[in-house]
């Protein structure tokens, strides 16, 4: 994970269970007219104007270097950025899961119970303070530092798991930044796939069914009708990966909410530590 966090910079790759070189770049097509609707809808969940220049380039050029008529491409295309969604989303839960506030709840009910329970103390032998007052001092210094002993060793239990959750916060941001790349990385590859389908439809299609019209050979229709039935597959690969991405859109607001949790536990601790016993232990000094 924390190599991960280092390298956060979002690749695109049409060989992803595998290390290939790098594939060759083509200039930006311009677009069609008939792009901005298909822009339109996307900019709804990811606004490319987001992206850096050298982001559009590379999806401009990722998007030339698609190849719909090689069936490995697409049953791949994307896979990595699943992945890599996938495992992430499964280390944020085993996170969720394993992180248990609970115990830290009963330790600050341990610390409000022993200076209860002392104050009660202290006000049940108030009335027989003047009997034998010498005694009761005596014996209310016993119960103090007995108290104090039992809250110093919960207060040590408490500020370690103070560090841990101010190490948990700071884990969290990243993560939340991980997971902002990853989303951005799979929309960059929806991106993509969507502009060289559009491209496949409106260019390269009409090319191959004149080309069947005017031969009026088998193959040439057999091959039109493979090409159609490559891009329907790719257009369901590129769903799939628009579902994926709304696992990373709910992730977001989930390390938010554990962050938070974890802030307001943390700030409990410090309350108590640098208000509540502080506060009772001037009170005994001036008592």
């Amino acid at each position: 994970m924390m190599e991960e966090l280092k390298n956060a910079e979002p690749v695109l790759t049409l060989n992803p269970f595998e290390e290939m070189p790098t594939e060759p770049q083509a200039p930006a097509v311009p677009e069609k007219a008939g792009g901005a609707a298909e822009e339109k809808r996307e900019a709804a969940v990811f606004d490319e104007s987001t992206l850096s220049p050298e982001e559009r380039k590379m999806v401009d050029d990722f998007a030339n270097a698609i190849d719909l008529q090689n069936s490995t491409v697409i049953l791949q295309y994307g896979a990595g950025a699943q992945k890599k969604i996938a495992d992430f989303s499964e280390t944020a839960l085993a996170n969720v899961r394993s992180k248990d506030l609970g115990e830290i709840g009963e330790l600050l009910s341990g610390v409000v119970y022993e200076l209860k329970k002392f104050d009660e103390e202290e006000e049940k032998g108030f009335l027989g303070i003047f009997k034998k007052s010498s005694n009761k001092i005596a014996a209310m210094k016993s119960k103090y530092d007995k108290a104090e002993v039992n809250i110093n060793k919960i207060c040590d239990v408490l500020e370690e798991h103070q560090r841990q959750l101010w190490k948990d916060s700071a884990m969290l941001d990243k993560m939340y930044d991980l997971n902002k790349n990853y989303f951005k990385e799979l929309s960059m590859y929806i991106l993509a796939g969507k502009k060289k389908l559009e491209r496949a439809r409106t260019q390269e299609l009409p090319v191959l069914m004149e080309k069947a019209q005017q031969s009026g050979l088998p193959e040439d229709a057999q091959e039109v009708n493979d090409f159609v039935a490559m891009c329907d597959r790719f257009e369901k690969k590129i769903h799939d990966l628009e579902l994926t991405r709304m696992v990373s859109i709910q992730m977001a607001p989930q390390i938010r909410l554990v962050q938070s949790n974890d802030t307001l536990m943390s700030e409990k601790i410090q309350s108590t530590l640098v208000n509540t016993i502080p506060l009772w232990k001037s009170q005994m000094v001036l008592a």
